[in-house]
């Protein structure tokens, strides 16, 4: 367990998703927290947006931004980790929206040689139309029964929000899914981070996250799971950053860093330090 952590979400563009998240964290039950923005180059709407948060909510927030020039997330995320205040990090996406006690499992299950590997329920485009700033205060979106009601489908994954904690136990243990590092529901010691150098800059959107959790493996750092523990639900949109050719680089690489132990990113963080 550990006091306090910084939270740091990526963001490009999603103005209105960014401000669904970060309303989700104003109704956190833990405070013990800062908010990193890391912004890969969003325009004028995402500034005034972070600007009305840190002026009206209880968020102490940094805005950690540079100049669009392409896909350069892994770059903002290293940025971010620098200007971070505390040695304990948790990472999230714009389009994912936190339960209540989302930073209380984090910081409560935190452990020395372990990273904490969580999920997300992925909203259907009907469900994430409907939802509401009322809905997340009242944190209606993470019950099965609301989630029915306007349009998800019937699925055990719906058991991702359940507050049964018999049952999120079990599920854990019993899951297949391995625990990876991943961009939308994860946390670790900075120190551990920046062991490795952080993110490799050379990765592209797909399986930029994951390497890095290879590389933490590599180094003795290993997942812990949180899937059923750690709630948030990602919020439906489309991707038309997927580029078949760059993903099966970064496949090549990953593999790589998998059969060589690779443990170091030769383009990572310690160029900010």
């Amino acid at each position: 367990m550990v006091d306090n952590l910084s939270v740091i979400i990526t963001t490009y563009n999603k103005e209105e998703y960014l401000r669904k998240v970060l309303l989700g964290f104003t109704t956190q039950i833990n405070k013990n927290f800062e908010v990193v923005i890391a912004d890969d180059g969003s325009g004028n709407k995402t500034k005034d947006l972070i600007n009305w948060f840190t002026e009206n909510s209880n968020l102490s927030i940094k805005h950690v931004w540079h100049e669009d020039n392409g896909f350069r997330k892994c770059e903002i995320l290293n940025k971010a980790i620098v200007e971070s205040t505390y040695d304990y990090l948790l990472f999230t996406d714009d389009d994912c929206i936190p339960r209540a006690d989302f930073v209380d499992v984090h910081l409560k299950n935190a452990q020395k040689g372990r990273f904490l590997s969580g999920g997300y329920l992925k909203l259907n485009k009907e469900v994430t139309d409907s939802v509401l700033d009322e809905n997340i205060i009242s944190q209606e979106i993470f019950r099965k029964k609301w989630l029915l009601q306007h349009g998800q489908e019937k699925s055990y994954k719906l058991g991702k929000v359940s507050r049964n904690k018999i049952y999120t136990l079990f599920m854990n243990l019993i899951t297949f899914t391995k625990p990876t590092w991943n961009g939308h529901n994860v946390s670790g010691f900075k120190s551990d981070i920046i062991s490795v150098n952080g993110y490799n800059e050379d990765m592209f959107y797909g399986g930029l996250d994951r390497e890095l959790g290879e590389r933490l493996v590599n180094k003795g750092i290993v997942g812990k799971q949180v899937r059923y523990k750690a709630i948030c639900v990602h919020l439906d949109h489309p991707r038309p950053y997927r580029n078949r050719e760059l993903l099966l680089k970064n496949r090549a690489r990953r593999k790589q860093v998998r059969e060589e132990n690779i443990v170091w990113a030769d383009n990572g963080i310690d160029k900010y330090k």
